[in-house]
């Protein structure tokens, strides 16, 4: 057994981390926003266009969207931050409670609730900031001469918020650990303090609940207004300055698509990692401390894979045109994943006894399990992982014959063009279900519920790539925002579309990613609340498991399959009525400024106008979402008891994963698609930008953004946070009526 120091190994890593983000971070920051050619760096004019004139207009763009940025996530985490300090006094009260004035646990539990908020802010912040500093350097190394430049630019954007977050994230909760142990000093004290972490992860996902929702508002009702409005009825390009919605459009991209999904990503680590801990406590009898944190240490095994691996885009195999761009991308998901394989094992090995003991999550019986069968669940997760995201690009990207049957359906219009994205995305739901039921009966069969735990682990083993790689696109996609608004010339967007339709790829990709391991973290956390009851009831209930037969858990089944679809009806509407109000705005701005759609306009648009109707907007909208995916648990606990809550978390588990899977792959191939037709000249079947195809085409990509950017990847974070609420508030359940809840109906 090779001996290593779990601390050393999960510091050492997250330090390392971090220091990576910082080096990134500065060699993106050498790029100079001016016009003087270099070898560094090339010049912002072209063809004649005004040397002085051109940066200021860069740096002119870049503020705005630095500001409202800036001013959204402000007035949003200012919102969160009211919730924090409330819903962390209910936690404490709650849990005291609950557990005859345990205000040692109550206070722990709170506080990890708190730093997980809290970290996960951070996360989100850190990465708009990165985001927003490195679109307008990519738009420059986009005018440089070959591919390498600007995909290297946007690439190590994605790897500061990637390595960061990753880095923070590990940091921040074995800290936590490290501190309740002060409290909880015994192995056999450590059940107490793996469930006073459930808190880290509730904290993560209540903030990436409203950053994913709220973002999503945000973003979506400027594109859809900018698309309808300009695109549509006026036939301008999508970022042309002319369209006053065009800054809150690429706002939304850095709020949304990477605060969001920093905030959602990390709140996956940290509610698979508390699920693990939870059900894998009794393994520290055995095994000691460091057996008992393995599960962060395949996290933190995983960073240095995946800084290893991203040599071979930035080095060992740099981009040099444009088909290797989106092969780089999917070079780095397969190369982190294989190479996983020997660190798991090793990981395994050093870290876990040569054998140890797991009880059955039904039953009495007691596994008696290996290391090589702990790292065999964590690699089924991490290949599953793969296989979901490789079947996602193949539905998504126009290389492959779905979107390219897509675009051909929107020469009969727009509604051929919705029936086949619609009928696409259900159909794309098949394999990666197929692909998670193998992944849970394997890992199931081979470690029980704590198999599904570490392959949940597995599934997000490399999420510093995965995060790089979902970064890179809205960077992209900014990055020719900023050329189109600073009239650059053509080949610079053209360029940057080129990075961005593989970014709509990657990011479709990492959103399976998400969804899936969202669906094992949420069934892993399922099991952590069944195991706990268990414990709280002497076995009196679910010794045997859940009956799904019994009357309230059948009930409770259908309703929480109906949860889903409530809140994607939600956000879709929000979206809607946000888009609309944007809509007339930008109309409004037309007619009374008609001057504005000249060639060269003498005035701007009052871009402020939509930054404030797409804040306000989804700023109050977020409200009721959230509120109910939050609260339908707690009042189900609380009123009607735990096999109540069995059947809704188990109803929204199996709702959630399928409608979140077809509504991001409808999105994102509707995308794809309007993009294949924009490549396409105007002599060819599709006839390129501005013919009829295109307008059908933009009808579809319009749709698809609230499904692949609001609704579809939030619906990852309801199952999650519904599921981890109900762990934390165990106890508080169990408290009614022996679990029977106020109204003792079961």
């Amino acid at each position: 057994m090779l001996e290593f120091n779990a601390s050393g190994v999960i510091i050492g890593s997250s330090l390392i981390a971090l220091t990576w983000a910082l080096l990134q971070f500065l060699i993106i920051a050498r790029i100079p926003v001016q016009s003087t050619p270099s070898s560094e760096s090339s010049s912002l004019v072209d063809n004649g266009a005004n040397d002085e004139q051109t940066p200021a207009r860069l740096n002119e763009i870049y503020e705005a969207i630095y500001n409202g940025a800036e001013s959204f996530l402000r007035a949003e985490y200012a919102v969160c931050a009211l919730f924090v300090a409330v819903f962390s006094c209910v936690i404490f009260a709650l849990i005291a409670w609950a557990t005859d004035w345990d205000m040692a646990r109550a206070f722990l539990t709170s506080l990890s609730f708190v730093l997980g908020a809290v970290t996960s802010m951070a996360s989100g912040y850190l990465g708009m900031k990165v985001a927003v500093y490195s679109n307008v350097r990519t738009t420059i190394s986009a005018q440089q001469p070959g591919w390498t430049a600007c995909f290297n630019t946007a690439f190590r954007a994605g790897a500061v918020m990637g390595f960061a977050l990753c880095g923070l994230g590990i940091l921040v909760l074995y800290i936590t650990m490290l501190c309740f142990r002060a409290h909880y000093s015994t192995p056999e004290e450590w059940v107490y303090l793996t469930e006073c972490l459930t808190g880290y992860g509730l904290g993560g996902s209540s903030i990436a609940m409203f950053g994913r929702v709220g973002g999503g508002i945000y973003t979506k009702a400027a594109d859809v207004g900018a698309d309808l409005v300009g695109k549509v009825v006026h036939g301008i390009p999508e970022d042309d300055p002319r369209n006053p919605a065009t800054i809150a459009d690429n706002v939304g991209d850095n709020v949304g698509d990477v605060a969001g999904m920093g905030s959602d990503l990390f709140g996956s680590f940290a509610e698979a990692t508390a699920a693990a801990l939870v059900i894998g406590n009794s393994i520290a009898l055995s095994g000691g401390w460091d057996a008992l944190v393995f599960p962060i240490i395949v996290s933190a095994f995983g960073i240095i894979v995946c800084l290893l691996c991203s040599f071979i885009a930035t080095h060992l195999k740099p981009v040099k045109s444009e088909a290797q761009v989106e092969q780089a991308l999917k070079l780095q998901l397969i190369s982190t994943t294989v190479l996983m394989v020997p660190a798991v094992f090793l990981a395994a090995d050093a870290f876990l006894p040569s054998s140890f003991d797991i009880r059955k999550t039904v039953g009495n019986d007691i596994m008696t399990l290996v290391p090589d069968e702990a790292a065999a669940c964590v690699l089924m997760g991490a290949f599953g992982g793969l296989v979901i995201g490789l079947i996602t690009e193949y539905y998504t990207s126009h290389t492959y014959k779905p979107v390219r049957e897509l675009a051909d359906s929107c020469k009969t219009g727009a509604a051929t063009n919705m029936i086949y994205g619609i009928a696409l995305g259900y159909k794309s739901v098949i394999i990666p279900v197929i692909v998670l039921a193998s992944v849970i009966y394997g890992s199931f069969t081979i470690c029980d519920m704590y198999g599904v735990s570490l392959a949940a682990i597995g599934f997000l083993s490399n999420l510093a790539t995965g995060l790089t790689i979902d970064v890179y696109g809205p960077v992209c996609d900014n990055a020719g925002g900023i050329a189109e608004m600073a009239e650059l010339d053509s080949y610079v967007r053209e360029k940057t579309d080129a990075l961005d339709a593989a970014g709509n790829t990657t990011a479709a990709i990492g959103k399976g990613f998400a969804i899936g391991s969202a669906a094992l973290v949420s069934l892993a956390l399922f099991g952590a609340f069944v195991t706990r009851i268990r414990a709280l009831s002497g076995d009196t209930l679910f010794e045997n498991g859940v009956n799904m037969l019994e009357p309230i858990t059948f009930a409770f089944l259908i309703i929480g399959g109906m949860i889903p679809f409530a809140f994607a009806a939600m956000t879709m509407k929000s979206v809607g009525l946000a888009a609309m109000e944007m809509v007339n705005e930008v109309q409004r701005q037309f007619d009374e400024k008609p001057h504005l759609l000249d060639a060269n306009p003498t005035e701007r648009p009052d871009y402020d106008a939509c930054i404030a109707i797409s804040t306000n907007a989804s700023l109050k909208e977020m409200i009721a979402p959230g509120a109910m995916v939050i609260l339908t648990p707690l009042l189900t606990g609380i009123f009607f008891g735990v096999n109540a809550v069995c059947g809704l978390l188990v109803g929204s588990l199996v709702a959630s994963v399928q409608l979140a899977i077809s509504m991001s792959n409808s999105g994102g191939a509707w995308d794809n698609a309007k993009k294949y037709i924009e490549g396409a000249s105007p002599d060819s079947d599709l006839r390129g930008k501005g013919s009829d195809i295109h307008k059908a085409a933009v009808v579809g990509d319009t749709v698809g953004d609230p499904f692949k950017d609001t609704s579809g990847p939030a619906l990852n974070i309801v199952m999650k946070l519904m599921a981890v609420l109900s762990l934390v508030f165990a106890d508080t359940f169990y408290a009614f009526n022996h679990g029977s809840g106020i109204f003792n109906l079961s």
